[in-house]
C-alpha cells in the first residue's frame, strides 16, 4: 500500500507523542503541520527530520493543496478538539482526535453525530485510548467477558500524579474549564477512566467530590475521588490527582467472585483465575498470561509509552485500508467524556447523579465549579 499522508494540528508535547507513534509505523507519512505558533511547527519539523512537511495556516487549505492529506490529526488544547474534527471531516479527511473527545460534552455529541455520517462515507474517525491497545489491558478486558473473574463486584482506579504549578503556568489555558475541560480526572486520569468503563461496562450512579489543595490560580481540581455503580451491581472507586508529590505509579484493579488482576503502570502486575478444584489456591499467573517479551518487545529507541499509540495507528490504519470501522469509535469517547462529566457534575451539586441523564444533556447548562462549592 501507499504511505498515507498525515496532518498533525498542535505541534506541541502531544503533538511529538503522535509523531514518534506516526514515524514508528512505516506506512504513514507526516507532510502537514499546523500550529497557531510558526517555531512549534518548524520545531517539529527538525525532530522528525522531515524537510517534505508543509505548514499551512488551516486544515481546509492543507488538504486542498497538494500533497494530498489522508489522516488529519488533532493535538490541540482539549476545547479545540471538535471545531477542528469538524472542519477535517468536512474537507473529507480520516481523523484521529487526541484524548479526551472535548472538554465540553454537548460539542462531544455533535461530533459523534458527525462522525456517524463520515462512517457511512467511507472514512474513519478514531479517538485515541492508547491503553485499550496495552496487552495487559488486553488480557483482563478478554478475562472480563469471558467470565473467567466469575461475576465482576468491584474495581479500584487510581492516578497519584504530580503536577508543578509550573505546570499550569506554562500555558494560560492549562487549568482551565473552556479548553482543558477538568484537572485531574479529564487530562491525567482520562485514559484509566475509559478502562475502568471499558472493563465494567455501562455505569448507573456517579457520587464525586473534588478540590484543588495544592495549586494556585487554576479553575479546575488537583484532587478528586469517586463512586461507581456500574449496571452489573459492580462497585468502583476512581482516585485522580496532580497533587500526590513527587507522583506515583498508576493503578487498576479488578476484582470478581472468580479472580481478580492488577494492572500498574500499564502492565499486568496481578492475574489470578481460580481452579476449578480450588477457590483458596493463590497465585499470580500474570506471567503466564502476558508474557513479559511480548510487553517489552518495542523496538528498544521506542518509549514504552508509546507502544500503545504504535498499535492504535496500526488499528487506524487498517480500518482506512480495509474500509472498516477502527477498535475505538467517537461512541466510545463520548461514553468515557459523559463520565469524565459526570463525576465533576456531582461534586459540584453535593449528590449523585445518574449517568444516563447526564449523557442526555440533562445538566448540559450546569456550571462546574472546583471543589463542589455552589
Amino acid at each position: 500500500m501507499t504511505a498515507l499522508n498525515v496532518a498533525i494540528v498542535g505541534n506541541g508535547i502531544i503533538g511529538y507523542n503522535h509523531a514518534k507513534a506516526i514515524v514508528a509505523h512505516g506506512g504513514l507519512d507526516i507532510t502537514v503541520l499546523i500550529d497557531a505558533a510558526p517555531k512549534a511547527s518548524a520545531a517539529l519539523a527538525d525532530f522528525i527530520e522531515n524537510d517534505l512537511h508543509r505548514e499551512r495556516p488551516t486544515i481546509a487549505s492543507s488538504i486542498a493543496e497538494a500533497p494530498r492529506v489522508d489522516i488529519v490529526v488533532i493535538c490541540t488544547p482539549s476545547g479545540l478538539h471538535v471545531a477542528l474534527a469538524e472542519e477535517a471531516i468536512a474537507a473529507g479527511s480520516n481523523v484521529v482526535i487526541e484524548k479526551p473527545l472535548d472538554s465540553n460534552l454537548p460539542r462531544a455529541r455533535r461530533i459523534a453525530e458527525l462522525a456517524l455520517a463520515a462512517e457511512s462515507s467511507g472514512l474513519v474517525v478514531s479517538v485515541i485510548s492508547q491503553h485499550r491497545f496495552d496487552p495487559a489491558s488486553v488480557v483482563v478486558r478478554e478475562a472480563v467477558e469471558g467470565g473467567l473473574f466469575g461475576r465482576i463486584t468491584s474495581a479500584v482506579a487510581s492516578v497519584p500524579w504530580w503536577r508543578s504549578q509550573e505546570y499550569y503556568d506554562s500555558g494560560t489555558w492549562r487549568g482551565t474549564w473552556e479548553l482543558d475541560g477538568g484537572g485531574a480526572v479529564m487530562n491525567q486520569g482520562v485514559h484509566t477512566v475509559d478502562l475502568l468503563r471499558w472493563f465494567l461496562g455501562t455505569p448507573v450512579t456517579v457520587s464525586a467530590e473534588t478540590a484543588c489543595l495544592a495549586h494556585d490560580s487554576i479553575e479546575v481540581e488537583d484532587t478528586a475521588v469517586a463512586t461507581i455503580r456500574f449496571e452489573s451491581g459492580a462497585l468502583a472507586v476512581v482516585h485522580a490527582t496532580t497533587a500526590a508529590f513527587p507522583g506515583m505509579s498508576v493503578s487498576l484493579h479488578v476484582h470478581g467472585s472468580r479472580g481478580s488482576a492488577i494492572i500498574q503502570d500499564d502492565q499486568l502486575a496481578y492475574f489470578h483465575v481460580a481452579d476449578a478444584g480450588d477457590d483458596s489456591e493463590v497465585l499470580n499467573q500474570a506471567a503466564s498470561v502476558v508474557d513479559p517479551e511480548e510487553i517489552f518487545g518495542a523496538p528498544k529507541d521506542e518509549e514504552w509509552f508509546m507502544i500503545g499509540h504504535r498499535r492504535q495507528y496500526e488499528d487506524i490504519v487498517h480500518a482506512i485500508e480495509t474500509r472498516s470501522m477502527p477498535s475505538v469509535r467517537v461512541d466510545d469517547a463520548l461514553l468515557s467524556l459523559a463520565l469524565v462529566d459526570a463525576i465533576y457534575i456531582s461534586a459540584t451539586r453535593h449528590s449523585p447523579v445518574l449517568f444516563a441523564d447526564v449523557l442526555a444533556g440533562k445538566y448540559d447548562n450546569s456550571t462546574r465549579v472546583t471543589g463542589g462549592a455552589l
